[in-house]
């Protein structure tokens, strides 16, 4: 199967390392074993005892049952037999993918986003049609734009709510337009949702699954929980029959998880509230600090993000992103990703959700590569 590089992924991989200031960083704070039992109140010794005798063999095979009990908690109406894990949201979303798309499907995709959403169904042979996601709208997908996609052909329409890299956020009023609108074709609705639950109002944000029954929700450890080492994730769908054909295709790709991935990922969700408190704390703070420097910046202009923890800085310098960013890291050793990765030229993705002082004196060096510039 040929399918297109990764255009983010391989820019994160070239410079993440490299980086003095990693402005590119999409996960909350990340925890350390020790941080995380601290934050949400657990004993260590007592931990730390069970994980290190814990034996080494497979998982569970579906995911573990007090694991899925726990992810169950975050959706409304939802039950463990509903939820499989895998490996990070990047293998589930691969999961689903590979699952329900066949050469000569039609699927329809927001842009832009997460590119593995776009290139792995296109790499699989569908005729992938894409949804714009337009400033001047939000960054909101456009009912009357997605009814002119869909046909009766359409057997899947994947959105990323909250968006990466725009930071948009669809209310359950949109989300129900879009349900309309695949339900008048019977098509899935597959969600990326890693980023749901990091907002910036206490608002409880509704999953596709909570709304259609044929809706798919992908998600992960990583940017929510701050765990993104444990490389875990899970999809969760009411669709009994679609279940069975992920578990059917898993079994060539996936065994089981991690048992250690799954005994820290349970404890944390134990206390879902607390690190969905702290990480909250952190986003909505740094969000204000970076609001304060586009502010003091006349060359960056944005749509301030609704959630998550990205959003795209456009510039009006005649400069192609790619050098942009690329002279940036080389001259400032600050790491921002380019707009080009979006197929949005003049901008560059932003990671806020870092340690506060990381984020300003990245910005500080962001901002004497401007002068330099100007």
């Amino acid at each position: 199967m040929k399918i297109k590089d990764f255009g983010v992924e391989q820019w994160m991989n070239e410079y993440e390392t490299k980086a003095k200031y990693n402005l590119g960083e999409t996960c909350v704070s990340p925890f350390s074993i020790h941080t995380l039992l601290a934050t949400i109140g657990v004993d260590e010794k007592e931990f730390t005892n069970q994980l290190v005798n814990t034996r080494l063999t497979y998982g569970a095979i579906e995911g573990a049952i007090p694991l899925k009990k726990e992810i169950a908690k975050l959706y409304q109406n939802l039950t463990p037999e509903e939820i499989v894990t895998e490996h990070g949201a990047i293998g589930a979303n691969n999961l689903v993918l590979n699952t329900i798309v066949s050469a000569g499907d039609e699927v329809i995709a927001v842009t832009p986003t997460y590119q593995q959403l776009q290139s792995i169904p296109e790499a699989l042979g569908a005729a992938v049609k894409l949804l714009p996601l337009k400033r001047e709208n939000d960054y909101l997908p456009d009912a009357e734009e997605l009814k002119s996609l869909v046909t009766p052909k359409t057997k899947l329409i994947v959105i990323n709510n909250p968006d990466n890299p725009t930071g948009s956020l669809m209310s359950k009023e949109g989300l129900m337009t879009i349900i309309k609108i695949a339900k008048s074709v019977g098509a899935y609705v597959m969600c990326d949702e890693v980023y749901r639950h990091l907002t910036q109002t206490d608002d409880y944000s509704p999953s596709i699954i909570d709304l259609y029954d044929k809706g798919i929700s992908t998600s992960s450890f990583s940017k929510v929980f701050s765990l993104a080492g444990l490389r875990l994730g899970w999809i969760a769908t009411h669709d009994r029959q679609l279940m069975r054909d992920f578990l059917s295709h898993r079994d060539y790709a996936t065994i089981s998880c991690g048992r250690l991935d799954e005994l820290v990922g349970t404890v944390a969700l134990q206390h879902q509230n607390v690190i969905i408190k702290r990480n909250r704390g952190i986003i909505r703070k740094n969000l204000k600090i970076l609001e304060d420097w586009v502010n003091s910046e006349p060359h960056i202009s944005w749509l301030k993000p609704k959630a998550g923890t990205t959003t795209l800085l456009h510039y009006d310098l005649d400069i192609p992103s790619a050098e942009f960013c690329d002279r940036l890291m080389k001259e400032y050793h600050t790491l921002l990703v380019p707009g080009s990765c979006f197929d949005i030229e003049h901008s560059a993705r932003i990671g806020y959700a870092f340690e506060s002082e990381h984020l300003k004196n990245g910005l500080a060096e962001v901002s004497k590569f401007l002068k330099e510039l100007k």
